[in-house]
């Protein structure tokens, strides 16, 4: 097999660059024929990468619905959403994690992903994988924080 060089008739500028040259020919040489090219990519999705599921109806039908007091009107209190300050006596919808958002902000919000847009806080969704992944990646802190509580009990 003939260097990129060789091929184009022409001569590198330093050896680095006919390294990387070379590299970049042989890969599009294997894609070209069709080889399989591991790129390092697992076959399980990777939630790490990817936006969340939207989260559950249930979820979202049970969020508590709130009317801003006087005094919350008072303080300027704005939907995190649109910035817009919440009106006495308005109805808005109120996250597990105590955040407020207007009905029109946070329902089209839920139904793209499943997390307070604020806060990050997660609400369940209808994903059995998603809730999989959820759980073993709670392990997976649970596993790494009791790691280091042994560590640190060993040398103290």
């Amino acid at each position: 097999m003939s260097s990129y060089f060789d091929e184009h008739d022409c001569e590198p500028t330093d050896p680095e660059e006919q390294y990387r040259q070379n590299a970049l020919l042989e890969l599009a040489r294997s894609l070209m024929q069709g080889l399989d090219v591991d790129f390092g990519f697992p076959d399980a999705p990777e939630w790490d990468q990817r936006l969340p599921p939207p989260a559950a109806k249930v979820s979202v039908q049970g969020l508590q619905l709130v009317v801003i007091s006087p005094q919350q009107a008072d303080k300027g209190l704005k939907c995190p959403v649109c910035l817009l300050e919440f009106e006495e006596q308005e109805t808005v919808r109120e996250m597990p994690c105590k955040h407020l958002f207007h009905s029109g902000c946070i329902l089209p919000w839920l139904g793209k992903t499943n997390s307070c847009p604020l806060c990050r806080f997660e609400l369940v969704t209808d994903d059995p994988e998603y809730e999989e992944f959820k759980k073993d990646k709670d392990r997976r802190r649970q596993r790494e924080h009791r790691l280091e509580d042994l560590h640190g009990a060993m040398y103290t």
